[in-house]
């Protein structure tokens, strides 16, 4: 059979003359839609939807004419499709991620702010020395040194102080296993 007589068959409902015709362009249009997609997966199944829509409407075509471009016009349409398809897909997960981010940003904010509170009060139960060590160190961001030299104590001193009120906030912490995160914002020496 040529090409207008599959066409006639087709419009006929015969599906004889359906193989034949997806014999003949499966292969060149998978090869025409990964032009466009750069993936043969994609394309396989874009142009097997176009086959798909061509049985759909083998009532329309047109007995003398070949249904080559009429499939290459489905096929490319079906592409299209997809693009769009695709950006309305995306555009909701990106809606998605943002409200996703939003919450999360939010929850932190809240958990951080607890944890503030957290490690002020256990920073207030330290003994004073070892409670204006800290801080001379953390918040006023005096090396081990100037605060030895300021309080007319050894540096192992300070170093000793140190390490207490890091055990302190370690065991404060230790039931969120956040002292590790912590002590690697409180350390600046």
């Amino acid at each position: 059979m040529n090409e207008l007589e599959v066409t006639k068959a087709l419009k006929n409902g015969d599906e004889n003359a359906f193989r034949q015709l997806f014999d003949l362009y499966y292969d060149r249009l998978v090869a025409y839609i990964v032009t466009y997609t750069n993936d043969k997966m994609s394309s396989e199944d874009i142009v097997q939807q176009a086959f798909i829509d061509l049985w759909n409407a083998k009532d329309k075509l047109e007995e003398f004419k070949s249904p080559k471009s009429y499939l290459y016009t489905i096929a490319y349409n079906r592409f299209i499709d997809s693009i769009n398809s695709n950006k309305r897909h995306n555009k909701l997960l990106d809606v998605i991620y943002e409200k996703a981010l939003r919450d999360r940003i939010e929850e932190d904010n809240e958990v951080l702010e607890q944890r503030i509170v957290k490690m002020k009060k256990i920073i207030e139960t330290l003994p004073p020395k070892c409670r204006k060590t800290l801080e001379m160190n953390k918040i006023n961001g005096l090396k081990y040194k100037e605060i030895s030299e300021i309080m007319g104590v050894s540096i192992k001193t300070v170093e000793s102080q140190m390490s207490l009120a890091f055990k302190k906030i370690r065991k404060g912490f230790e039931s969120e296993n956040l002292y590790l995160f912590l002590l690697h914002l409180l350390k600046k020496e």
